[in-house]
């Protein structure tokens, strides 16, 4: 199911990317071009690179790289359904290269560099999108199972997990951030071209939260750390992914504006829905893997039961 939720949004960004907007110059003055600004040369000069490769035949490439996402999540999808544990590893292996690409050369890395907040989408969709094809990686194959269980409930998981929500907690402290009119910004940028109902909502509570910037970053870098931190310890897991469920439906709503898709300029749905899909992945492994105290306990349970066997046997 995980798997089929990941192609589902694989098949959204590429029928996103056949939107008109994408095969016109916007696409790369307005999407393109602003990932290169404030990043560091070894960012900035290969995304203006591709900028001057594409934009004199863009409808060309935007053609191919809406075919690409199409493809990865069609596959996947075919995959997942026939239970092909070959296909699943090569499709999840084509999507985490291009998403890598895609993150470097497209989007600047997301923003990490250039102090980009969480709430309008940092550090960007497409690095979820390698985590995830990380996570549900199938494990290794036998005769009872062909596509055994993924990645899920591991300490690869766990720590992905944490060094996530821990880099968000580090993005919200940035200076950038920190400003005063830091939540206001995100909130009016988001609202921009929105239809009116999305709008109004967006940027009342933008007046609302004026000159917030400083406090309520603060605080939710600490609530961003405390689940990351929390699920990686297994320490009340299920109530801190629920909090980062909860979470990222709201930034997902008033940060991202459903990551403009209603405008129809949209490349893709932003990382909420991301973030949502990989809570479902932890939860899975939590399912998957008992508790430390449960096993604490089944561990002594068993011991007792074994010297119990020895004494009736003297």
């Amino acid at each position: 199911m995980l798997r089929a939720a990941l192609a589902a949004t694989w098949l959204l960004d590429g029928g996103l990317q056949l939107q008109p907007f994408m095969f016109t110059k916007g696409f790369v003055n307005d999407v393109l071009v602003p990932s290169a600004q404030g990043n560091p040369g070894f960012v900035a000069r290969p995304t203006l690179a591709v900028v001057h490769l594409i934009e004199p035949h863009i409808a060309a490439w935007n053609a191919l790289f809406a075919a690409v996402q199409v493809a990865i999540g069609a596959v996947l999808l075919l995959a997942t359904v026939a239970r092909r544990g070959g296909l699943l590893r090569l499709v999840l292996a084509g999507s985490v290269l291009w998403s890598a690409s895609v993150w470097w050369l497209s989007e600047g890395l997301g923003g990490v560099l250039t102090g980009s907040s969480p709430l309008s989408g940092a550090p960007g969709a497409v690095v979820l999108y390698i985590v995830a094809g990380v996570l549900l990686w199938p494990g290794r194959a036998t005769v009872e199972d062909p596509v055994p269980a993924p990645l899920l409930g591991t300490g690869v998981a766990r720590g992905a997990w944490l060094g996530l929500w821990a880099l968000c907690a580090f993005l919200m402290l940035e200076p950038a951030n920190q400003a005063p009119g830091a939540v206001t910004s995100v909130l009016s940028s988001a609202a921009a071209g929105e239809p009116a109902g999305l709008q109004g909502l967006l940027s009342g509570a933008g007046r609302d939260l004026a000159g917030s910037g400083p406090w309520l970053d603060s605080v939710l870098a600490v609530v961003m750390l405390a689940v990351g931190v929390a699920v990686a310890m297994r320490v009340r897991p299920r109530a801190a992914l629920s909090a980062a469920i909860a979470l990222s439906v709201a930034i997902w709503v008033f940060g991202e504006a459903f990551g403009g898709i209603l405008t129809g300029q949209g490349t893709d749905p932003n990382s909420g829905p991301l973030w949502v899909l990989l809570a479902a992945c932890m939860w899975a492994g939590l399912a998957r893997s008992p508790e430390p105290a449960r096993r604490r306990r089944v561990g002594f349970e068993a011991l007792g039961a074994g010297r119990g066997a020895q004494a009736a046997q003297a």
